[in-house]
């Protein structure tokens, strides 16, 4: 690929976040276009995967957010995070959806509750039912990530914008970890989205493309963070089909995808049910399954056939477990330190990717490697602080 012009955080880590996604949105299916009554997006379905994982070994996984039947956020979160012994979990929070001072107060709650085994991903579509232009939303974000780390940081909350005008002491919002807090996590493709990340996040996650389209990406990434004397890490969003010979993968594919094939406006009718269904990724990603061959392939292993019954994050990675090892190297070699897996059904995905694959690769916690997590009881009001 050339000379690399990608500067991240995490240069000198060897090894990789390695995570795997809760399926808390009415998002687990056997096969797509086919919703089985054994995969709904309830308490114990959802939370089996998210166990799973943290048995299996995963280090991260993500709970995402969408006005969709299933489980809420934060809620499943606290709820099943005293039940996690080693994962972290990355809480998706939309922004503008809870008073900053009170979603501070919820994040540093679940913060103790996991003693720092906590991350955020920053989402910054419409609100349920609203329509603000894409700036507003990134603005409205912006004031959010301020305001929290004005909480995480300073004594006092002082903080005047278009959205909040708030000034309160900070002692009932201190999370467990230091530093900084909770790393946030962002992904968005805008010029306004790419600023904020370079300003306020930590991890750049980006939807699967071609290895060059990642390589111009994490390169304006790295160009828009420098401007702010910051570096940032990189992060993947893709699904995955791992099985013992190649065959049987691409089998596995096309059984997956064997309700939609021939179905268009059904794969169109799923694919429109999230909100961000317009965005500038979910085009993106469309453009990559326009650009592939006749099997579905944008390069190869690179599988773009999910993303015809899905929004968001629309290819997988299809193949054996040394062609997916071969290839999460490849980008790792590129830069990127954290990935966030996922298959259908989730469950048998992931004990699948946990069995085949994972024990090959030496995984990290962000937190950890960047000293968020403190080593002793931290001095906060929740924790080992005077109580006043």
């Amino acid at each position: 690929m050339g000379e690399s012009k990608i500067n991240i955080r995490s240069k000198n880590i060897d090894g990789a976040e390695i995570s795997w996604f809760a399926p808390i949105c009415n998002g687990d299916d056997e096969i797509l276009g086919a919703h089985s009554m054994d995969h709904k997006s309830s308490w114990d379905n959802a939370s089996k995967v998210l166990l799973a994982a943290d048995k299996l070994g995963y280090r991260n996984i993500l709970c995402p957010s969408s006005y969709q039947v299933g489980q809420d956020t934060m809620t499943f979160a606290s709820a099943v995070a005293p039940l996690t012994n080693n994962i972290n979990l990355l809480a998706a929070i939309r922004c503008g959806e809870v008073h900053p001072p009170m979603l501070a107060r919820a994040i540093a709650t679940l913060d103790h509750i996991l003693k720092g085994r906590l991350t955020i991903n920053i989402i910054s579509s419409n609100l349920p039912g609203t329509d603000l232009s894409s700036a507003e939303r990134y603005q409205r974000s912006r004031e959010v990530i301020q305001i929290l780390k004005q909480a995480w940081t300073q004594d006092e909350i002082d903080f005047s914008g278009d959205f909040y005008n708030i000034k309160l002491p900070t002692d009932p919002v201190k999370p467990y970890q230091q530093n900084g807090g909770p790393l946030l996590y962002f992904g968005g493709y805008s010029p306004a989205g790419v600023d904020l990340c370079a300003e306020h996040c930590d991890v750049y996650l980006m939807w699967p493309e071609t290895e060059k389209k990642l390589e111009e990406l994490m390169t304006t990434m790295s160009n828009k963070a420098a401007e702010y004397n910051r570096t940032v890490d990189f992060g993947l969003r893709i699904h995955v089909i791992v099985r013992e010979t190649e065959q049987e993968a691409k089998a596995a594919a096309k059984k997956l995808m064997s309700k939609v094939d021939g179905n268009v406006e059904h794969g169109k009718e799923i694919r429109e049910r999230a909100l961000d269904a317009k965005s500038l990724g979910v085009s993106r990603q469309a453009n990559m399954r326009d650009s592939s061959d006749d099997d579905g392939f944008v390069e190869p292993l690179l599988w773009t056939g999910i993303g015809r019954a899905r929004s968001g994050c629309g290819a997988a990675l299809v193949g054996t477990p040394e062609q997916i090892l071969e290839k999460i190297q490849r980008y790792m070699d590129l830069g990127i330190r954290s990935f966030i897996f996922s298959g259908y059904p989730h469950l048998e995905e992931c004990e699948l990717f946990a069995k085949m694959v994972l024990p090959h690769l030496k995984t990290i916690s962000l937190p950890e490697e960047q000293g968020r997590i403190p080593k002793e009881m931290p001095l906060t009001p929740l924790a080992g602080g005077v109580r006043k």
